[in-house]
């Protein structure tokens, strides 16, 4: 990333500061991943402009957080609606920033994001609290739930916009108020919604946005004292220099990361359905996607099959420019990305690996203003060994590997072998057997004969390296707050 003055033919964000705009010295090279050209120009925000945000979060937690839930419900709902008014010109930006179809940030991304809002103002009016009687000592016992107050928010670039709400909904909607910082790769949409915040009611101070890298804005962030409470979705490595950062503080923390995510298949699976979500659960959004499936395991008798199938889909799966609804993804994030995507290609092919389809396989018939972005087709391996980097290392692109198995023991051993644990899908017509591999897989959300169908209700985390605690509704709601006991004698 480069740091340079900003031309006037450039879009220059700020940060979102105490209600206001505030112009920052020093910028930050935002690249237009289609075309890879410089588009946009993003604070290089550190200590400095982190510390006003965390005043003005701490001068606005007390007013904010006495309003009743209905009443900060009321300013989400305002908050949802109005995004839901400019879904169009959120999908065109989000898919310029981020590299994916405006087709999937019109249909996905911004509709989710309204959700979140809307989700959260709707059930943090139903939560209950627990309450005992003891009889013997004449007391009553109950407890109540408290905001813990400016609440840390650290967002990636594959979902922006998406992610980026599904922590702010539930922080602000417990009574906290937010210090948030996105991905300096991919801020734009983040900016735009400041814009509608005013509109929505939100009072000032209670969302703030800085813009800037990690190691400077998102360091600041973690470990300023007068933060309690940190949000992270990203890399194991980052989460790893966050704990350290943040232990001194005792802070809360909640860590989504990682996923090296098995598709598990079995010999009497609906294959028809089974491939053709499959194909959409490796490489949906250029397989940027925490839950993609990047691992599939299929039983021996069917693998000649299956194989010959999925390999024909995936061949089908349009990779070219976003704006073309006819394709299903755009462009990786940025170059150093692709770079490393394609290492990964390279190793697989080095230690005798088959590719399929994709990368080194076939070209990309792109415009010429495109050439230069950071495209690349869905990629198809098998032939290579468990124990490979390629299987055990999240590759976070277009890119998965077929294996086989034999029983259901080995199934379960092969999807339990990294050391990752957020995702599994596992397909049979025995319920039995379903239920069996649920139980026994290491991850945090199983899918049975589906992918990615999500009930905001319930848990969403991993096991082992892929993170620690737990969102949606009721879990993000504990999250967000601190529970307190009291003891009444009557």
């Amino acid at each position: 990333m480069q740091k340079s003055s900003a031309p006037r033919s450039y879009l220059v964000l700020e940060n979102y500061i105490g209600g206001k705009f505030v112009s920052c010295q020093n910028h930050i090279d935002s690249y237009d991943p289609s075309t890879g050209e410089v588009y946009c120009k993003v604070p290089d925000s550190g200590k400095e402009e982190v510390d006003a945000a965390v005043e003005a979060a701490k001068e606005a937690f007390p007013d904010w957080s006495a309003r009743s839930p209905q009443q900060r419900a009321d300013i989400l709902n305002k908050l949802a609606d109005l995004i839901e008014a400019s879904v169009e010109e959120f999908a065109q930006a989000e898919s310029r920033d981020q590299g994916k179809t405006v087709t999937f940030a019109r249909t996905v991304d911004i509709p989710r994001s309204a959700y979140n809002f809307r989700f959260f103002a709707s059930s943090v009016l139903y939560h209950t609290n627990d309450c005992t009687q003891m009889d013997h000592m004449g007391c009553l016992n109950y407890t109540i739930r408290c905001p813990v107050g400016v609440a840390g928010l650290i967002s990636p670039w594959n979902l922006p916009l998406y992610l980026l709400t599904w922590k702010i909904a539930p922080a602000i909607a417990s009574g906290n108020t937010v210090v948030a910082k996105p991905s300096e790769m991919t801020s734009v949409t983040a900016w735009m919604m400041c814009k509608l915040v005013e509109k929505a009611g939100v009072p000032p101070g209670v969302v703030n946005i800085v813009f800037g890298t990690g190691p400077k804005a998102g360091d600041a962030l973690v470990g300023h004292p007068d933060v309690p409470l940190i949000s992270f979705t990203g890399s194991t490595a980052t989460a790893t220099h966050i704990t350290e950062r943040s232990a001194p503080h005792c802070k809360k923390l909640s860590l989504e990361l990682g996923g090296k995510n098995p598709a598990i298949i079995f010999a009497d699976a609906d294959l028809d359905q089974c491939i053709q979500t499959t194909v959409r659960s490796s490489f949906s959004n250029q397989g940027e996607i925490c839950l993609c499936t990047s691992r599939i395991y299929v039983e021996r008798s069917i693998y000649s099959e299956f194989l010959e199938r999925f390999v024909a889909a995936a061949k089908k799966w349009k990779t070219g420019t976003p704006s073309d609804p006819s394709n299903s993804n755009g462009a990786l994030i940025s170059k150093e990305h692709l770079e490393k995507v394609r290492s990964f290609v390279a190793l697989a092919r080095s230690e005798g690996g088959i590719i399929h389809c994709g990368e080194g396989v076939h070209e990309l018939d792109l415009p010429q203003r495109n050439k230069s972005g950071y495209f690349m087709p869905a990629t198809v391996i098998s032939a290579i060994s468990d124990s490979s980097r390629v299987m055990q290392e999240e590759i976070f692109g277009p890119v998965t590997c077929v294996s086989l198995f034999d029983t259901e023991d080995e199934a379960v051993s092969k999807g339990n072998c990294v050391r990752y644990g957020l995702a599994a899908t596992v397909w049979s017509r025995d319920v039995g057997k379903i239920h069996r591999m649920a139980n026994r897989l290491q991850a945090g959300l199983v899918w049975a004969n589906c992918w990615l169908v999500r009930d905001l209700n319930l848990p969403f985390g991993g096991m082992k390296n892929s993170g620690v605690g737990r969102e949606g509704g009721k879990d993000s709601y504990h999250f967000f707050t601190e529970v307190k006991s009291i003891t009444v004698k009557h």
